[in-house]
């Protein structure tokens, strides 16, 4: 495995320090101790990675799109051959089960295969205009310079959804990125590199959030910003861009709900229920939080997904089913959650607590009479974590599931079509899913949410492209 001892940027296609000096310490999820020492960023490497970017924007955006998406496309295959390997850094930085950083690194893969097999997409689109002798059509150009900012819980896949749309799109980029998974950014610009990508279009700045991202968003120079994280921090990016009108895709948080019909398949909804709950220590925007169940079956549901619950083996091995907190301090806000929601009159069914001497583990934990009204039932608490409800029909439970600003992802367990149909005709949320889990996507399918989720724009596939690009009208008069 390419690990190191210490992390710096990356600029101009290189690895650079920081002119401060100053490190932070990013800690071992799996084991509590300090992993790696971080370069720590600050004005002056912001300045530079910018800098860079905008040097290297003109010469990859007179770069054919053809030229661009073969440089993708070797990268993504070498994504795709090295997938052990990244895997390995996935695990070691975010605390999850190797065989779950394996289907990541396979599906940051796919995205760039699939999105460098989409040239058509920026063949002009041609126009009827109403006045005689003269032609219309729409042409995609580039933006410029834009800041990515990823999340921790799938380091690779955030960066290849923004990245190589971006990147096909003939921007220039800046990656702030995470500090609980600093290497990964930084592997991914070496794979880059390797595949022919020009020094500067593709540069990495560590450090804090508060400090770096800030910086980075507020710069006149950064014509767009995508960022996926927390609604809160997402709404600060908003204010920080509004002056001067740049362009930005916010995908934030969920608190999305499962709903379990009288007429599901109980066993198979339950089985689902628990995947969706837990993947990834719940550490998934899309992670089901909610369990919403019809009172005719609530009983046997409940039985049967505490069973399942019961089973769960949770650690880092290879038969794991969810590994790590990301951090110590996630780790107890978690854990007061669940305590606040028990002490306002919530009834633990199973977990609640803390596991194993080393490491932030949360044993998987099952809340119900938790009040629809309640904080608990209203934020999301980003763990694994999840509350059961008991509703008497789809009224009610579509109205129980919208009563959530965060409106992101949801599902519904039926055998009734039209009841199906229903729900996703009255449920307002960016994704719907009919017998399947909250999580999930596809290379080509867009994903995002609406409300405290997102603002509208979808990454990844070919809708991503409309948010990496500007349409620009051409009126030609013969």
């Amino acid at each position: 495995m390419d690990y190191t001892t210490k992390i710096f940027h990356w600029i101009e296609g290189e690895e650079r320090k920081s002119q401060t000096g100053k490190w932070f310490e990013k800690y071992n999820s799996a084991t509590g101790g300090v992993l790696i020492e971080v370069a720590r960023g600050a004005g002056q490497e912001v300045a530079e990675a910018i800098r860079a970017a905008e040097t290297a924007f003109p010469l990859w955006t007179a770069t054919s799109v053809e030229k661009r998406a073969e440089i993708l496309k070797k990268a993504a295959n070498l994504l795709k051959d090295r997938k052990e390997e990244i895997a390995e850094i996935i695990a070691l930085e975010s605390g999850k089960p190797k065989k779950h950083a394996i289907g990541e690194a396979e599906a940051a893969a796919k995205c760039g295969l699939f999105l460098a097999d989409q040239l058509s997409q920026f063949e002009p689109e041609k126009l009827i205009s109403g006045i005689p002798n003269r032609e219309l059509k729409l042409v995609r150009q580039s933006i410029g310079v834009g800041a990515l900012i990823t999340p921790f819980n799938n380091p690779m896949a955030g960066i290849a959804w923004k990245t190589f749309p971006a990147l096909l799109c003939g921007n220039a980029v800046v990656v702030k990125a995470h500090e609980d998974v600093p290497y990964i950014p930084i592997w991914f610009g070496k794979i880059l590199k390797e595949a022919g990508l020009p020094a500067g279009v593709f540069n990495v700045v560590q450090g804090l959030g508060s400090e770096v991202g800030r910086l980075l968003t507020e710069d006149p120079r950064v014509k767009f910003v995508s960022f996926t994280g927390s609604a809160a921090t997402g709404a600060k990016i908003l204010k920080a861009t509004a002056d001067r009108l740049a362009k930005v895709s916010i995908e934030a948080g969920g608190k999305n709900p499962l709903v379990v019909c009288d007429d599901a398949d109980l066993e198979k909804a339950a089985s689902v229920a628990v995947s969706a709950a837990f993947v990834d220590a719940g550490q998934r925007c899309a992670a089901a939080s909610r369990i919403i169940v019809f009172e005719k079956v609530y009983d046997e549901f409940k039985k049967l997904f505490l069973e399942k619950v019961s089973k769960l083996k949770v650690g880092t091995g290879e038969g794991d089913d969810y590994g790590a907190i990301i951090n110590e301090r996630r780790m107890e806000e978690i854990l007061k959650e669940i305590n606040g929601a028990v002490s306002r009159g919530a009834a633990l069914l199973a977990g609640g607590k803390r596991i194993y001497e080393k490491g932030y583990f949360i044993a998987p934990t099952v809340l119900e009479n938790v009040d629809p009204k309640d904080q608990f039932s209203c934020k999301e608490i980003f763990g694994p974590v999840v509350a059961l409800y008991k509703v008497k029909n789809l009224d009610e439970a579509i109205d129980l599931a919208n009563k959530s600003e965060f409106r992101l992802s949801s599902a519904i367990h039926t055998r009734d079509m039209v009841r199906a149909e229903e729900f996703i005709k009255r449920h307002l949320t960016g994704v719907v899913r009919v017998n399947g889990p909250t999580y999930g996507s596809e290379p080509h399918v867009p994903f995002g949410g609406v409300g405290l989720s997102g603002n509208g724009w979808r990454e990844p596939g070919i809708k991503s492209l409309d948010f990496y690009s500007d349409w620009k009208q051409v009126s030609v008069d013969l």
